[in-house]
């Protein structure tokens, strides 16, 4: 199994170089108002399909996963894509995957609305939010262990506030933040942490539901 140097610095390897990079960030931070669209509007937007909400998610999923098939097929590579996406599966598809997961699994607690992101939302945002800063942190400063501090401090920033604004419960904001990090270190080419941050906290969440 291949090993990535958590010090490479992945803007020399992107398609489009620095500006390739950025996009790459901006798209994954943009990330963040998937779980908003769906706690909120989903009914309104599948709707309009004469979908319920789970049912667009698992489409848009398939379709994403079919024609990231395609792509790996053809070898293609866009911007902000890095050079060894051409013959693996992308990080965008791995995150597109394990996002769709965590909004069709993720324990709602009987609430509704953005009540009902109340583990969904805190851990997508890890994917979106702590992932990036934890990149950024680790190609400026070639430090696995300033990453983790303040990835840590990050990912619990985002957990803690949504205990105040979602009220989800502390306990599971309190054991479930460093999931998020845990998920954004290993660096193989079996999985990618665009997957592992969503579906490691993920499966904390659902096995310390029934205790919540």
């Amino acid at each position: 199994m291949e090993e990535y140097d958590v010090n490479i610095d992945h803007a020399k390897h992107s398609v489009g170089g620095d500006y390739g990079h950025i996009f790459r960030r901006f798209t994954h931070v943009s990330m963040a108002l998937i779980p908003v669209l769906y706690y909120v509007y989903g009914q309104e937007i599948s709707s309009q399909l004469n979908l319920d909400p789970q049912e667009f998610v698992s489409l848009t999923c398939v379709a994403i996963l079919l024609v990231e098939a395609i792509r790996l097929k053809s070898g293609i590579v866009i911007v902000g894509q890095r050079e060894y996406e051409a013959s693996q599966i992308s990080a965008l598809a791995w995150g597109t995957f394990a996002v769709s997961i965590a909004l069709l699994m993720a324990p709602t607690m009987g609430r509704e609305g953005m009540q009902a992101g109340v583990f969904g939302i805190p851990i997508i945002l890890g994917l979106c939010i702590v992932d990036p800063v934890m990149g950024e942190v680790k190609r400026r400063t070639s430090g696995l262990r300033a990453a983790i501090l303040i990835g840590g401090a990050v990912s619990y920033a985002i957990w803690l506030g949504c205990t105040f604004y979602l009220d989800t419960p502390l306990v599971g904001s309190i054991l479930l933040a460093p999931l998020t990090v845990i998920g954004e270190l290993p660096r193989t080419n079996v999985i990618d942490d665009n997957a592992t941050m969503v579906l490691i906290p993920l499966a904390g969440a659902i096995l310390l539901n029934p205790f919540l």
